[in-house]
């Protein structure tokens, strides 16, 4: 390949003439499939003296490892085994030679490379790594350290069984890597913060998962507890501090810092408490936690506090991660009970000089409330706040605290009350609004915990909002008025005794809804939600609630918090009388909410195509959360006007924007609820519309677009299509080939699976209960999706092998002789019914009881020539078959009964339920007077991990063995076709017409049955006579009251 081309080639890549980058990219897209790219490529790396063009070059060969080293796209043309092999070798002595912002480009080919290669294609990477960590020159240490770190990363999530190899490398580098790192902490340049970082980070990995057997060695562990230590207590270097605090924050020591804390940390949570281990590893880890729970965690927590004490005394600065990370181990000391004993003397000290000061706001969250509301409102009213926020941590620690140590919410609360007190006493001008938002911020964070059942402190609460929380919302400071809001909200349990309380509660939000500061605003929209469940609030909100979801509206408008939207939602459920008359507005309104929203998100994603900035992902979760609460009001809002169809079909033409935009932008997120809404039309609508098949289209496009793995999204609209629209299916051809494709294209395609398949059958089953008599030409298709299925190698599980039986039960129902002539013409009749017949009691539920008793009728009505040669001698079985369907019916009846109760009644279950996990107080000997129980508290979160291991060993057991699957269950709001039949009388008259009609076949089909069978289906007969006669009653009456009408 000719060098010189290739270089001004990719110098090309970076001239500002975009169509010379343009040009530029598609040579070398088509350069970069010939032999001997990458070999060029290096070449130019190692020789090319421009900083530009290499970094460039490096950046074009990290693009082209990733997409060709191991390409997942069929269509990628793979870099040649031959390449691949002198590309292994050049790489490392290249990596050694690199400046840093080349290095940096190098480093995720190598974690690539090693991904695929390692050890099988590579076995010299670890003695190359070696001799590169034992030379003296650094640039060659530094490489050293990347590589090994590269392996651990590599092997970071590998489990037991696959961590033999990786074990063997521990054993081998870890030795020399502490060494490194003790010589580094003794150094205080930038280079050597950089290199003990990767020392640091190489560790973090390696345990991320398992501890190696290496590391759990007695003198291991001491050696390398050391040095996390020394790097801990390690005096910031001058070349770690400058004056502009985020560049603190990412200096290479204060990162070196945070993983020596992380790494400490991840040993005494995940290895080191004994009261926390999980138990598929307590076995594993049962004397090294007891070893490190009593010699090492105590030790650990020592230099902790001795830093503590520094940064309290503004001698030693900390950063962000390090006071997280600091709290979090205190957070795990708590529970334990030896460690609460090392902990407890130091908490007063602690409330006051640690806790307290991270929850008061800062001179940056000040400059951030008055100069990005937005910004501030995501980082300090909890809304996507990251969790290693040193404020965020400072509440868990707090929740852990007050919830195992009970006696130590009184603690908490006194200190709160004489910051308040204080406060309060104080001449105006010495007030400290900082301390008094901190102390409301303590406090609503201890909520569930001072509301819990039994709480003897609860009563005291509503005294203590009169006096001290009230009055902030006149507060001229507007953090401090948002905090009074965020405070309500947080105490939404409060009962409140007296109801003029509420009432001024209530005035006060209101108010707050239309403070001139944006968080203010947003915490009294949400502090407004809880507060729809007592009727004295209820009823005065029935007055103001157009106005309020004007000013909801508004807000949604001017910041994206997804809460907001949850607010609308609540709304509009409550109060759908109240907002019928403004429904077309409101979803107007909404509407427009919605595509800004969208369109700010589709223009953010174009900007940032190919962008590797980790902040485009998180603004991506931020909109699309917002829009999909946006989405789930409107859902709301559609299903309380099912009784105006003409507002509904207003509502249609209005949405139809929101449908195109979201399904013709692929936007993957939203297209639940949107399927949702256009579910919720067709069904409240009991029709469909010009605009709703519109709609359709869109759907049927988007299947086949590549959205196939949505069909299960699709169905509940895509049924009501069917049920609702078959007039329109039957006159209009396209419409119908469009849905049976459907089921064809889901079929056929290999990426989904049984759950997906599962949902042709369904649309299948739609089809033919809706359209009987008008889709003849499709049944051969169905019957032969189901059986070719059904008869494959494939496992199925249990609810996948019934409904492919339905899909061909429900052939046999809409027309028994064609569904018969197309298993015959395959060979399948005698198979398929062997099948159906023996999996009789696997058809649990109403709808396929009445399914199999209508197929089976129909069956009954064939003459006996109708009958094929093949099945004949088992046609008995048919009687026994509905003999016993009609046996198990009745229980399938309740059970449907049973079922539908609790769909319609889930707050009955819940009325005992704590908030938030937290327990109630009774029992609880902590808060008496006397001596605290000072014993270890049970960790639940390790609990609940047990419970999900568990659950998941369940699940791969069932997977394994198919017959254990659960039976299938009960859908209430499944709506068929079906729904009318009654059983009872269709058997009855099927049974009298064979006998009136064929004797001999009705004398063959009678005689096997047993007495039992016999007296059922006698049983069956009375049950349609008696069905048939409260029918004609009931009708008898309906008339009755029409005529007296």
């Amino acid at each position: 390949m000719d060098a010189s081309a290739l270089r001004n080639r990719i110098q090309s890549t970076i001239d500002p003439n975009a169509d010379q980058r343009r040009q530029a990219e598609l040579d070398l897209k088509y350069a970069e499939e010939q032999p001997g790219f990458s070999d060029a490529l290096l070449n130019l790396l190692e020789t090319e003296e421009d900083p530009q063009v290499r970094l460039s070059a490096a950046v074009y060969l990290k693009n082209r490892v990733h997409r060709a080293w191991s390409p997942e796209d069929v269509a990628q043309k793979a870099i040649p085994e031959a390449e691949k092999a002198s590309f292994r070798g050049r790489l490392l002595p290249l990596l050694a030679a690199s400046q840093p912002q080349v290095r940096q480009q190098l480093i995720p080919i190598l974690q690539k490379i090693l991904h695929f290669d390692f050890p099988e294609k590579w076995p010299d990477f670890l003695d190359i790594t070696m001799r590169l960590l034992n030379t003296n020159e650094a640039r060659s240490v530094f490489a050293g350290l990347q590589c090994l770190l590269a392996i651990s990363r590599a092997y970071r999530f590998k489990s037991v069984e696959n961590r033999a190899d990786f074990d063997k490398i521990v054993a081998v580098s870890f030795p020399h890597l502490l060494e490194i790192g003790n010589r580094l902490v003794e150094e205080s340049s930038l280079d050597a913060g950089e290199m003990l970082k990767f020392v640091m980070k190489a560790y973090k990995h390696a345990t991320y998962f398992e501890l190696p057997s290496h590391l759990r060695e007695q003198s291991h562990i001491v050696g390398w507890c050391s040095l996390f230590l020394r790097v801990v207590n390690k005096d910031a270097p001058p070349e770690a501090l400058p004056e502009d605090l985020d560049e603190r924050e990412t200096n290479h020591w204060w990162k070196a810092k945070k993983w020596a804390y992380a790494n400490l940390n991840r040993l005494f949570v995940r290895y080191g408490n004994p009261g926390a281990l999980q138990k598929n590893n307590g076995e594993d880890y049962a004397d090294f936690s007891k070893n490190f729970i009593t010699n090492f965690a105590p030790e650990i927590l020592k230099a902790y506090l001795q830093q503590i004490e520094k940064w309290v005394a503004k001698t030693a600065w900390l950063s962000k991660p390090c006071l997280s990370f600091t709290l979090a181990f205190l957070d795990e000391c708590v529970k334990p009970k030896s460690m609460w004993a090392h902990l407890k003397p130091h908490m007063d000290t602690l409330v006051t000089h640690l806790l307290f000061p991270l929850l008061c706001q800062s001179d940056e969250d000040i400059e951030l409330f008055e100069s990005d509301p937005s910004e501030y409102l995501h980082r300090k009213l909890n809304f996507y706040e990251e969790v290693s926020a040193p404020d965020v941590a400072a509440t868990n620690f707090l929740m852990t605290l007050t919830k195992s140590r009970r006696k130590q919410t009184f603690t908490i609360l006194n200190f709160v009350n004489g910051i308040v007190n204080k406060y309060e006493a104080a001449p105006e001008e010495e007030k400290n609004p900082r301390e008094k938002e901190g102390a409301l911020r303590m406090i609503g964070t201890l909520s569930s915990v001072i509301l819990a059942k039994k709480s003897p402190i609860a009563d005291q609460v509503e005294y203590f909002f009169v006096r001290h929380v009230f009055p902030e919302f006149r507060s001229p400071h507007g953090y401090l008025r948002a905090r009074a809001c965020d405070t309500l909200e947080k105490f939404e349990q409060l009962d409140f005794k007296e109801p003029n309380n509420l009432l001024l509660i209530y005035r006060n939000i209101l108010e707050s809804m239309a403070d001139p500061e944006l968080p203010v605003r947003v915490e009294a929209a949400l502090a407004l939600q809880p507060l729809i469940r007592h009727d004295i609030i209820r009823n005065a909100m029935q007055q103001n609630i157009p106005q309020i979801m004007q000013q909801l509206l508004k807000l949604a408008n001017e910041v994206d918090v997804d809460a907001l939207a949850n607010v609308m939602e609540d709304f509009v459920e409550v109060f759908a009388a109240e907002l019928t008359p403004f429904a077309v507005a409101l979803t107007e309104q909404l509407r427009d909410t919605y595509l800004r929203i969208v369109r700010e998100l589709i223009e953010r994603n174009n900007q940032n195509q190919g962008s590797t900035d980790e902040g485009v992902g998180d603004y991506f979760d931020d909109k699309s959360i917002t829009a999909l609460g946006v989405l789930q009001t409107i859902g709301t809002l559609i299903l309380t006007l099912e009784s105006t169809p003409d507002v509904l079909a207003h509502l249609e033409t209005i949405l139809m924007p929101v449908i195109s935009m979201t399904l013709e932008n692929k936007l993957y997120d939203l297209y639940n609820e949107v399927f949702e809404i256009i579910d919720s039309c067709t069904f409240s609508a009991k029709s469909i519309s010009p605009t709703m098949w519109q709609a359709f289209e869109l759907i049927h496009k988007t299947f086949k677009g590549g959205a196939e793995l949505y069909l299960e999204d699709m169905l509940p609209a895509l049924d009501n299509f069917v049920a609702y629209g078959s007039e329109t299916l039957i006159q209009n051809p396209s419409y119908l080939e469009a849905v049976i494709s459907m089921v064809h294209d889901i079929f056929r395609d290999e990426k989904v699976g049984g759950v997906d398949r599962i949902c042709g059958c369904k649309l299948a089953e739609a089809v033919m209960l809706h359209l009987r008599g008008h889709v003849d030409a499709h049944l051969p298709a169905f019957v032969e999706l189901g059986m070719s299925t059904l008869t494959n190698n494939e496992l199925k599980v249990k609810s996948y092998r019934i409904h492919l039986m339905e899909m061909i039960i429900n052939a046999i129902y809409y027309n028994p002789i064609l569904a018969l002539r197309v298993l015959e013409a395959r060979g399948w009749t005698n198979k398929f019914f062997s099948l159906w017949f023996s999996n009789i009691e696997n058809f649990s539920r109403v709808h396929d009881k009445k399914l199999s008793i209508a197929a089976i009728v129909a069956l009954l009505t064939l003459r006996a020539h109708e009958v094929p040669t093949s099945v004949q001698q088992g046609w008995p079985r048919l009687l026994q078959g509905i003999v016993r369907l009609f046996q198990t019916l009745p229980a399938a009846l309740k059970n449907r009964e049973e079922a539908t109760k609790e769909d319609f009644n889930l707050e009955e279950d819940y009325d005992d339920e704590e908030e938030d996990g937290v327990e109630g107080w009774e029992g609880d000997p902590a808060w008496i007077e006397g001596d605290e129980v000072e014993d270890d508290v049970k960790d639940e979160s390790s609990a609940y991990i047990e419970f999900l291991n568990e659950e998941a060993q369940k699940f791969g057991a069932a997977t394994a063995d198919d017959d254990d699957d659960e039976e299938l269950e009960e859908e209430s709001l499944l709506e068929t076709p079906l729904d009318k039949v009654e059983p009872y009388g269709l058997f009855r008259d099927a049974l009298l017409k064979l006998q009136q009609e064929q004797p001999p076949l009705y004398e063959s089909l009678t005689k096997n049955l047993t007495p039992e069978e016999q007296a059922i289906v006698q049983g069956v007969v009375h049950q349609a006579e008696a069905n048939a006669l409260a029918s004609a009653q009931a009708q008898g009456m309906t008339q009755a009251n029409g005529t007296a009408q």
